[in-house]
């Protein structure tokens, strides 16, 4: 087992007690089937995991959707959220209760012989699309996530782009990129200024492929899943936790998406994050009573959690601008 002793406990580096706002945001994770195998996924999603939504799950998600109108966002991922059971009952329940819906998308899943019709499902549905590119250049992207999926993720953008996305004000495209991850303790990194990696993503995929898209997200290499098997087989997961908290900025703190968030696996269960979700470390109410979907329902109520469960793994949210599903947290 890998010693992770000289990192100082997440809970002593804050002021105060780590709590919850009210909920906006409900991310739901429905299932592990991918299409693709990245080698950083936190997931571990992959084409040969079968594990997804359940149909009792999905009609109680259903239920949550339109009992409680603070919803304002449903976050669907995955995998690739588009091949697990429910994507299209859950996006038609949240559209038609005027919630924002974002598809965390992995763009080359539209060319799948069942899935083609997914780019005009979403223009339809006016999804929010944020899609993986790690990088503009298609050497990294093809390392980390196969080979030929940037040229496919190109022309699945210009298929989105073709749709209105990125230029009407109602079909959002925003990308997501995260640093390569390290071969040595003097490549650590935490990713770079967004706004101006945005302008270089922009200019570059503009003057190459006539790609336009909203925004870009920077998000740290969380040390979880995939991520964390290789930095441990390179003996680097102690180091990397450790160069994480010597970037701590606790000016990030009261922005952590969890504070707003329940992020609901593909059993039903409840957890602040995706991350914590991932590390099976799930939320529990003032009474430390774990909780799952059913259990919302019968309260009545988003707001039955104070204290959000945190791991040193926690450090990558808040080092340096921070980092988060909407990318970083603070402006440097």
């Amino acid at each position: 087992m890998t010693q992770t002793l000289s990192v100082t406990p997440f809970k002593s580096k804050l002021c105060s007690t780590l709590t919850k706002s009210k909920i906006k945001v409900l991310q739901i994770n429905l299932g592990k089937r991918c299409n693709l195998a990245c080698m950083h996924c936190h997931v571990e999603a992959g084409p040969k995991r079968t594990e997804e939504l359940s149909p009792e799950v999905c009609e109680q998600l259903i239920q949550v959707i339109q009992n409680f109108p603070e919803i304002e966002i449903v976050d669907l991922t995955g995998g690739a959220p588009e091949m697990n059971y429910g994507f299209k009952p859950l996006v038609q329940a949240a559209r038609s209760t005027g919630k924002e819906v974002i598809v965390r998308s992995n763009l080359v899943i539209y060319f799948e012989p069942r899935f083609t019709y997914l780019p005009e499902f979403f223009a339809q549905n006016q999804l929010h699309v944020v899609a993986s590119l790690p990088c503009y250049l298609s050497d990294n992207v093809d390392k980390m996530r196969g080979s030929g999926v940037f040229d496919a993720s190109i022309r699945a953008l210009q298929w989105l782009n073709q749709l209105g996305y990125g230029k009407a004000p109602n079909l959002i495209l925003d990308l997501v990129f995260n640093p390569q991850l390290p071969t040595s303790e003097e490549k650590f990194s935490l990713p770079p200024d967004q706004g101006k990696l945005e302008q270089t993503y922009k200019m570059f995929l503009q003057e190459h492929f006539g790609i336009v898209f909203n925004h870009l997200f920077t998000i740290a290499n969380l040390p979880v899943g995939r991520t964390a098997g290789y930095l441990q087989r390179q003996k680097l997961y102690s180091p990397y936790l450790k160069f994480l908290e010597s970037n701590f900025n606790s000016g990030t703190v009261e922005h952590l998406m969890c504070r707003s968030e329940l992020s609901v696996d593909y059993l039903g269960n409840i957890y602040d994050c995706d991350f914590n979700q991932m590390m099976n470390l799930p939320a529990k109410t003032r009474n430390g009573e774990v909780l799952n979907v059913a259990k919302l329902l019968e309260a009545g109520s988003l707001d039955l959690i104070d204290e959000i469960q945190t791991a040193p793994y926690c450090y990558a949210c808040t080092a340096g601008s921070g980092s988060s599903c909407g990318g970083a947290l603070i402006e440097e």
